[in-house]
């Protein structure tokens, strides 16, 4: 059994729940993702692996993933709660493309660092703290430069997968 897998057999079993395998699917699919996750996809997931999982069944667990610490929720501004590994995973903020979507997650120790001056001249004690950063990725930006070039181009709109900037 993984440290993780651990984590939330404790967490269930504090809150007089069972293991089954519905939970154990759901647990693993999640944590074989790198990607932010909303419920949906998640259901999506394991649907393919046991057809007969319900989708509140992958919103319950997830809400025991998020309450082990296993699992953190962020939003991105679309309207969906996303989850991502929090367990053991270091802090990182994200810029989001308005245009395709795209999430680019960041650590800057100089953030961080001003962050604590700023608390600390108004004597704020930070417990956690989400940064997003709202703007156009390079490739939109450069799509947008091309397209203004070609009068008639269609636009287009990619799907992008998570960049890990560190």
């Amino acid at each position: 059994m993984t440290e993780e897998q651990e984590v939330f057999l404790q967490h269930i079993q504090k809150k007089g729940l069972k293991r089954t395998a519905q939970r154990d699917l759901i647990l693993d699919t999640f944590l074989r993702m790198e990607e932010h996750l909303s419920s949906e996809d998640l259901y999506r997931l394991v649907k393919k692996e046991d057809p007969s999982i319900g989708q509140t069944t992958v919103y319950r667990t997830l809400k025991l993933l998020t309450e082990a610490g296993l699992a953190r929720e962020v939003r991105f501004g679309d309207g969906l709660t996303h989850y991502e590994h929090n367990y053991k995973h270091q802090h990182h903020d994200h810029m989001i493309c308005s245009e395709c979507g795209r999430i680019i997650e960041f650590f800057s120790a100089e953030l961080e660092a001003l962050q604590d001056k700023l608390a600390a001249k108004h004597h704020f004690q930070i417990t956690q703290h989400l940064h997003r950063i709202i703007g156009f990725c390079a490739d939109c930006r450069r799509a947008a430069k091309e397209a203004g070039k070609q009068e008639a181009a269609p636009r287009l709109r990619a799907k992008h997968t998570t960049a890990r900037v560190r």
